[in-house]
């Protein structure tokens, strides 16, 4: 049980973050927590800004809820799959923050390497191509990029990012909201310089 409060206390911290920073408004996103034989996750209609501790739920890696009358994000099998694939991610966060989401609405990504930091965190946030939210085609189009990255646009939906602890993981998120503002003003200035491949290349050797 105290393990599971210090899980549920990292995922309602790191969700108000969330909320203040405007990465996820209204009832938009969900955020999961690898835990036991499956995870934790917020529920249903929940608001990851206004999280209480009765609005996480473990549930197994089949997408079932291991709690009565708690209905799990819609999203579920999106988190699951990211975690089949990736046994070194154990926190993922999803939100339709505005600088990310007017790319991922647009059709573009962020492969781009533009600024020094992006290209060693990231080496680029590509976009998965669309499909109806809560489906398993979404599961499809957006897990298979976690092969090589951590971080997705979801076209016409939002962002995910995944890391090892929660800090990093949110870390990251925000890094990535603060490229994809400054990606946008550089085309208010006649457009980015971006860095060459081998420029790139060294970067990514840093790592």
């Amino acid at each position: 049980m105290f393990s599971r409060i210090i899980f549920e206390n990292k995922i309602i911290k790191y969700g108000k973050l969330c909320g203040e920073k405007n990465f996820t408004p209204g009832y938009s996103g969900n955020i999961s927590a690898r835990f036991k034989e499956g995870m934790l996750i917020t529920t249903s209609g929940s608001s990851n800004g206004y999280l209480k501790r009765n609005q996480i739920v473990y549930t197994d890696f089949n997408g079932n809820s291991l709690e009565k009358g708690k209905k799990p994000s819609s999203e579920k099998f999106l988190h699951i799959e990211i975690y089949k694939k990736r046994p070194d991610i154990n926190y993922i966060i999803h939100v339709h923050a505005p600088y990310l989401s007017s790319f991922a609405a647009s059709g573009k990504d962020l492969t781009a390497p533009v600024l020094a930091e992006n290209v060693f965190y990231f080496g680029g946030i590509p976009l998965a191509e669309y499909a109806l939210p809560s489906t398993m085609k979404l599961v499809e189009n957006t897990s298979k990029f976690f092969d090589e990255y951590d971080a997705v646009l979801m076209e016409n939906h939002g962002f995910i990012v995944g890391a090892k602890t929660i800090e990093d993981t949110y870390l990251k998120l925000e890094l990535a909201e603060s490229y994809a503002q400054i990606v946008l003003n550089t085309e208010v200035l006649g457009g980015a310089k971006v860095l060459t491949k081998e420029e790139a290349g060294e970067i990514l050797k840093m790592r």
